[in-house]
C-alpha cells in the first residue's frame, strides 16, 4: 500500500552578500527570541510554579518588538521568530511528557544556525525559491529533482560550521512499498567491520575519521597557535570545521548506500538494540564507535524500513549473541573481545561476528 510521507530534500545554495547578511541577522534574532522565551518560561516555572503557554510567549515577542532595546527584531521576517517559539513549546511538551530533558539555551558558537519559514514567508514559483525580506530567489544547486508537482510546505535555511549554506524543503511524497523479498538478515554492528551479516558477508568500515586524522590534527594544531579573537583564528577554525564536514559527508553517504541496500534486499532486518551513549563512555573505543556511527545507521534503517514496507526488529541489548552457539544453542561462559574465532563443544567452528549476526536473526522473530 502506498503512503504519503513528509520528506525533506536538502540542497546547497550560494547566497549573495545581501542575502547572507539578512540570513545572519535572522539567525541571530531566532536565537535571541528562543533564549529570551526560555528564560521567561524558566523563571515562571521555577519561581512561581506556572507554565507559560505558546500564546503568552507570542505576546511577549510582540512587546519585545515594540521596545527600544529589541526593536531590531522588526527588521527580520516574523515567521522564523514565531517558529522558534513553536520549537520551544514542543521542547517543553516533550519535557513534561518525560520524553526529553529540560530545554537548554542556544549558544552562538555551538548551536546550529538556522531559520524555519512557513508558506506565508516564502515564494515558490517555477522551481525558484524566494524568502521573505529578499527580492531575488536563492541560487540553489539542484543536485536531485524534487518529486513531480511537489510544493514545499516548510523551508529551513541553515549554515554549518564550515560556512556552507543549505536549504531544506519539506514536501509530501507518495512512496510505494518495495516488492516483497524472501530473505531476512541479522546484522551485527562492529568497529573493524561496520556490519557483519548473518549471510557471512562483512561490510567494510571505511573509517573516515581515521583517514583524515592527519589532516585534522594539522588543522587543529594551526588553530591552537592562533591568538584568541583574531581573524586568523577564525580562518583556522573554519579549516578545522571543513575537515569535520568532509568526514561527516562521506560517512553519511556510505551509510545511505549500505542501509538502502539492506532494505531493498531483505524483508526483515534484525539488529541489536545498542545503547551508544553508554558505549562511548569506554574511552578506548569511543573514537572508533563514533566513527562507525551505529546510531545514525539504525536511524536510517528505521525510517527506510517504515517507508518501504520492511520490518526492522531490535533484539534486546543483553542478548548474548556472541556467546551463543548458533548451531546447537550452547552458551559459553566467557567470550573476551580478543577471541575472533571459536569452536563449540558440538564441533561447530564460528567466526565471532558471523555467529552473533545469525543469533540476532534467530532472536528477531521473538522480539517482534
Amino acid at each position: 500500500m502506498t503512503q504519503i510521507v513528509k520528506r525533506a530534500y536538502k540542497y546547497r545554495f550560494y547566497p549573495t552578500p545581501e542575502q547572507a547578511g539578512e540570513l545572519a541577522r535572522t539567525f541571530g534574532c531566532v536565537r535571541l527570541v528562543y533564549n529570551k522565551a526560555l528564560e521567561e518560561r524558566t523563571r515562571a516555572y521555577k519561581l512561581e510554579g506556572e507554565r507559560v503557554s505558546y500564546a503568552e510567549s507570542s505576546a511577549m515577542l510582540t512587546e519585545w518588538k515594540r521596545s527600544t532595546e529589541f526593536g531590531f527584531l522588526r527588521e527580520v521576517s516574523s515567521v522564523p521568530l514565531q517558529q522558534a517559539l513553536r520549537h520551544l513549546q514542543a521542547g517543553f511538551a516533550n519535557f513534561f511528557a518525560k520524553r526529553a530533558k529540560y530545554p537548554v539555551f542556544k549558544s552562538r558558537k555551538k548551536s546550529r544556525a538556522s531559520a524555519e519559514y512557513t508558506r506565508s514567508a516564502f515564494r515558490w514559483r517555477d522551481g525558484e525559491l524566494a524568502l521573505a525580506k529578499m527580492d531575488a530567489p536563492l541560487a540553489i544547486v539542484w543536485s536531485r529533482p524534487l518529486p513531480e508537482g511537489a510544493e514545499p510546505s516548510t523551508v529551513t535555511v541553515s549554515r554549518d560550521a564550515a560556512g556552507r549554506w543549505f536549504v531544506s524543503l519539506l514536501v509530501e511524497e507518495t512512496i510505494a512499498p518495495l516488492a516483497p523479498a524472501e530473505q531476512a538478515v541479522g546484522v551485527d554492528a562492529g568497529i573493524t567491520v561496520l556490519a557483519t551479516l548473518s549471510t557471512g558477508e562483512k561490510i567494510v568500515n571505511p573509517r573516515h575519521e581515521r583517514r583524515d586524522r592527519r589532516k585534522l590534527a594539522k588543522a587543529q594544531r594551526a588553530l591552537a597557535r592562533k591568538e584568541k579573537g583574531s581573524n586568523n583564528r577564525a580562518k583556522a577554525r573554519l579549516k578545522v570545521a571543513r575537515v569535520y564536514a568532509r568526514i561527516a559527508d562521506r560517512r553519511t553517504d556510505h551509510l545511505h548506500k549500505v542501509t538502502t541496500r539492506l532494505v531493498r534486499e531483505n524483508q526483515a532486518i534484525a539488529v541489536e538494540d545498542l545503547t551508544v551513549r553508554n558505549l562511548v563512555k569506554n574511552h578506548r573505543l569511543a573514537r572508533a564507535i563514533s566513527d562507525a556511527a551505529w546510531r545514525q545507521m539504525r536511524s536510517m534503517l528505521e525510517y527506510k524500513a517504515r517507508w518501504y514496507g520492511r520490518t526492522l526488529v531490535a533484539v534486546d541489548r543483553w542478548f548474548p549473541s556472541s556467546r551463543l552457539c548458533s548451531a546447537c544453542g550452547a552458551l559459553q561462559e566467557k567470550m573476551p573481545l580478543n577471541i575472533r574465532e571459536w569452536q563449540c563443544a558440538c564441533g561447530a567452528v564460528h567466526d565471532r561476528d558471523v555467529n552473533a549476526a545469525r543469533n540476532v536473526l534467530a532472536a528477531g522473530p521473538a522480539e517482534s
